[in-house]
C-alpha cells in the first residue's frame, strides 16, 4: 500500500519557487531545500526527484503562472496599445513592490543556468517564443485596427517589446526608479505609433 504524503505538493513547490528565485540554482543547497520546504530529504527525492528536477518543476510552474497573466492581459477586449501598456505597467508595479530585488525568476535562470543547462534553456526558449508570439498577435491586431502604425514589421516590434521587458527586468534587480521606468515605457509606446 502506498504511503500518503503528509504535505501539500503545490505548497511545497511554491516554497521551492521562492527559494530558487531568491538564491538561484547554484546558491540553493539541498539543506536549504529541506529546511525551507519543511519536508525530509527522502520525501523531497520521492516527490520531486533531485534538486535539478525540482528546480525545473519550479521554473516551469513559475513560467506557466506568468504566461497565464500575460495572456489574459494581452488578449483582453481592449485596444492593443492599452493591453501592451497594461502589461508593461504591471511589470513596473511588480518590480517596485519587490523590496528584495529578486527580479524575474525566468530572467534570473536565463542568466545563471540556461547557457549550460539544456533543460533550463528549453524552458526559457519556450517562454521567449510564447512571449514574442503573444506580442506579435496583439501588434497585428493593433495594426489591423490602425491603432498601431504599420510602418514597422510586426515581428520586429514584438521582438523589440520582448527585449524591452527583459531589459526592464534585469535593471529592476539593482535599481528601482519609477520615473526612469516610466520614461522607458513611454518611449516604447511611442515606437508603436
Amino acid at each position: 500500500m502506498a504511503r500518503t504524503k503528509d504535505f501539500d505538493e503545490s505548497e511545497v513547490l511554491a516554497k521551492a519557487i521562492e527559494l530558487f528565485w531568491q538564491k538561484g540554482y547554484n546558491g540553493t543547497s539541498m539543506q536549504d531545500l529541506v529546511d525551507t520546504l519543511g519536508i525530509s530529504r527522502s520525501s523531497l527525492y520521492d516527490t520531486f526527484g533531485d534538486k535539478h528536477q525540482l528546480y525545473l518543476k519550479a521554473l516551469e510552474s513559475y513560467r506557466q503562472t506568468q504566461a497565464a497573466i500575460r495572456d489574459q492581459i494581452l488578449s483582453a477586449s481592449v485596444p492593443a496599445k492599452v493591453a501592451i501598456r497594461q502589461l508593461l505597467d504591471l511589470i513596473i508595479f511588480e518590480m517596485i513592490r519587490d523590496k528584495q530585488h529578486k527580479g524575474c525568476f525566468l530572467i534570473n535562470s536565463a542568466v545563471e543556468t540556461a547557457s549550460h543547462d539544456k533543460d533550463t534553456n528549453a524552458i526559457i526558449c519556450e517562454n521567449d517564443v510564447q512571449l514574442e508570439n503573444a506580442f506579435y498577435e496583439v501588434i497585428k491586431r493593433g495594426q489591423s485596427n490602425r491603432e498601431i502604425s504599420s510602418k514597422q514589421n510586426p515581428r520586429a516590434l514584438a521582438r523589440f517589446l520582448f527585449n524591452t521587458i527583459a531589459g526592464l527586468r534585469v535593471t529592476g534587480k539593482s535599481a528601482i526608479d519609477k520615473a526612469a521606468f516610466e520614461d522607458i515605457i513611454n518611449l516604447t509606446m511611442s515606437v508603436l505609433g
